[in-house]
């Protein structure tokens, strides 16, 4: 136990009981019992809900309740841990490059990491992309393939940008492009209140969600339930047949407490 009540709410949430000097073990270490006990999760923007990203909501939300939430509010909490730590960290802003052609145009700045800085280097914290959380620190080292429990990942360049990709069975996937320009409060902000405006945004019309754990992905688009191996393999895949398999499945596997009845969400979700 510390001193400090959101400290010692989050480690509660995540189950750390471990070191909390600001070092590369203890970032490895936060970062990977996190991807595991809070999932990304799209349900707010599905319902069209608020999604404010003060820290005292995120706390009520990430931290009390058994939620998840999108890239902005994972990345906000995952920095205030850093900040009462004593870590040496910058918000990074991040253009989506999942769904695009090589030579497709940039898109915005919407999706948020965090980079810490360390003696061993600098280091991509990325807990929020809905299609691939990262479960440990990604060193920005252009070139360098580097393994997680959840899987591998390497950090190339896509003009003046820099890029994170996941090894998937057909080849390498380029995720998103970003710089090392610090992002602000105002910042994440504005990237925020457009996304319910953005029409290729997927969260808007589907219900999303994805945790790791026990070396697996558990991943959810609307009734679809997938769990892939490390190297993105498809180990189990079902179709879920209710509104009662849907509960059962976001408890189960995203540890989900969804704040409207599953029947809402079921409706919601495509066939």
């Amino acid at each position: 136990m510390t001193t400090d009540a959101f400290l010692d709410g989050y480690f509660a949430r995540i189950g750390h009981s471990g070191p909390t000097e600001p070092t590369l073990a203890t970032l490895a270490a936060l970062q990977g019992a996190h991807a595991r006990a809070i999932p990304f999760e799209g349900i707010d923007r599905l319902l069209g809900a608020p999604i404010p990203l003060d820290i005292a909501s995120l706390e009520r939300k990430l931290v009390k309740s058994r939620r998840g939430g999108n890239c902005f509010e994972h990345s906000l909490v995952f920095g205030e841990v850093l900040r009462r730590l004593g870590f040496t960290y910058a918000y990074l802003g991040a253009r989506v490059r999942w769904m695009s052609p090589p030579d497709a145009p940039m898109g915005p700045r919407e999706h948020a990491v965090v980079m810490v800085a360390l003696p061993a280097g600098d280091f991509l914290v990325d807990l929020g992309f809905g299609a691939r959380v990262v479960d440990a620190p990604i060193r920005i080292d252009v070139g360098v393939e580097q393994d997680t429990p959840a899987g591998r990942f390497r950090i190339g360049r896509d003009g003046a940008l820099y890029a994170l990709s996941a090894r998937l069975p057909q080849g390498w996937r380029t995720m998103h492009a970003f710089s090392l320009e610090p992002q602000f409060a105002a910042d994440y902000a504005m990237a925020n209140a457009y996304a319910p405006l953005n029409p290729h945004l997927p969260f808007l019309k589907n219900l999303v969600a994805e945790r790791v754990a026990d070396g697996v992905r558990h991943r959810l688009i609307n009734r679809r339930l997938a769990i892939e191996a490390r190297d993105g393999a498809i180990v189990d895949e079902r179709v879920l047949a209710d509104a009662d398999e849907l509960e059962a499945a976001l408890d189960a596997h995203f540890a989900i407490t969804p704040p409207v009845p599953a029947e809402a969400l079921f409706a919601r979700a495509p066939g």
